[in-house]
């Protein structure tokens, strides 16, 4: 704009502060100052956010831009713009002009754009005998070429923020998934711990954290999950040294689901003693293997008749603990006796329900139960009948996963602590 002048707006429009400051600012141009008018526009659409003006805003300043005819800014050039409001709907992918007229009235709120209304409120322009234009009334784009230092500056912070945020959630779901696969392996091998309010803690971690955290949240949450996640480590650590102090050297070479293939039994529900039978992993040889004894005194009504002995050595699951099972599948809950499920035998019960409902045949159960146990039987027809109609046929893939069981090729933990993740990620987006 002309040094030395004040422009006010045509009619009814009122005149403020903020544009007779954006005005004076524009003055102060550097004498050859250029600058690329898209790529100042890129740095204006990063800069955005810091700025107070919308996508729409920024799409009618495209428009604009287009009717400049440079590529570069420069006071030598000129900087007014005089499109009709009609010429300017049609480069804005025929936005309306109320539309258009109140996103004008947005950037010059923002100090982006100066109105420079003729003494009729029309937009045109004079030109000189030499076909130059001499004055011209319109949009002014001073305000960009003089700030474009500023508006750089705040589209580098925007997108340093944005790189601080991407690296955080990285880090995030890192140490999520570090803890996460830490439990499902101290799960899997019976390694002693309380490892399901372990994992009650990381979900509570990421259930308080927003939907669109920030930063900071970010970075609070992000440090107490690697406290967890080092907790985690020191523990199992612990566990591999003195196993390695206290056994030989054949046994420092096996997992720990090997040397101790009922530790697991810690985090059983207490129900399992009451009821007279010894905890899983008692070592009195007087007393016979709970499995066999609970396949004895609770064959489902499906007409089980196989023994844990016929188990072929090497290949028994692990049963989990009750709980973990109706975390994983609280769908099965509704079909134990009285709708609810309070011991194994409850859960047995509901599975012989829950496998008529799914087609799977009394054999197929029948050799999950001599091939698994009849508590891992009934925990796989849970995962199943929960997973829904995931699985086109529930008998084929129960004979499958015996089969696999029966050559030590199939492991429940992941897929209970798949299912707790699921289910975990339902609660959340309900709530």
């Amino acid at each position: 704009m002309e040094s030395g002048t004040v422009t006010t707006p045509f009619g009814r429009r009122s005149m403020t502060l903020g544009m007779l400051s954006s005005q004076v600012a524009s003055r102060e141009i550097e004498p050859d100052k250029t600058v690329d008018k898209w790529k100042l526009y890129r740095a204006l659409c990063e800069a955005r956010p810091l700025l107070g003006v919308t996508d729409r805003a920024l799409a009618v300043l495209n428009a604009l831009l287009s009717f400049y005819p440079k590529n570069a800014l420069a006071e030598e050039h000129g900087l007014v713009v005089f499109p009709s409001n009609a010429q300017l709907s049609l480069r804005a992918h025929g936005m309306a002009e109320q539309t258009i007229r109140r996103h004008l009235a947005v950037l010059i709120e923002a100090g982006l754009l100066i109105r420079k209304d003729s003494p009729n409120g029309k937009r045109y322009a004079h030109k000189g005998r030499s076909g130059e234009i001499d004055e011209a009334f319109g949009f002014s784009l001073a305000p960009l070429l003089a700030r474009s230092e500023e508006i750089e500056r705040l589209a580098a912070e925007v997108i340093a923020e944005r790189m601080h945020l991407q690296r955080l959630r990285e880090r995030l779901t890192l140490c999520r998934r570090d803890i996460t696969k830490l439990i499902e392996a101290a799960l899997e091998e019976g390694a002693a711990g309380d490892w399901m309010t372990v994992s009650a803690h990381l979900r509570g971690l990421l259930e308080r954290l927003p939907r669109v955290p920030t930063a900071v949240q970010l970075a609070a949450t992000l440090d107490e999950m690697e406290l967890l996640r080092e907790e985690v480590v020191n523990q199992l650590e612990m566990q591999l040294n003195t196993q390695n102090q206290s056994g030989n050297p054949d046994q420092n070479e096996r997992h720990i689901q090997n040397s101790n293939p009922e530790s697991i039994s810690e985090l059983e529900p207490a129900f399992d003693e009451k009821q007279g039978e010894r905890a899983v992993g008692n070592n009195n040889p007087n007393t016979e293997p709970s499995d066999e004894r609970r396949l004895k005194a609770l064959t489902p009504s499906g007409g089980v008749t196989g023994e844990v002995a016929d188990l072929p050595a090497g290949h028994r699951l692990k049963s989990f603990p009750l709980r973990l099972v109706l975390q994983a599948c609280p769908q099965i809950l509704h079909y134990g006796p009285g709708g609810t499920i309070a011991n194994w035998r409850d859960l047995m019960s509901a599975a012989v329900v829950v496998r008529s409902m799914l087609g799977v045949s009394p054999s197929a159960y029948e050799e999950a139960c001599a091939g698994m146990g009849p508590e891992n039987a009934a925990t796989v027809i849970a995962c199943i009948f929960e997973r829904g109609g995931h699985i086109h046929s529930a008998g084929g893939y129960l004979r499958d996963l015996t089969r696999r069981a029966e050559k030590g090729e199939f492991a429940i933990g992941p897929m209970l602590m798949a299912l707790v993740r699921a289910n975990a990620g339902v609660q959340q987006n309900v709530g």
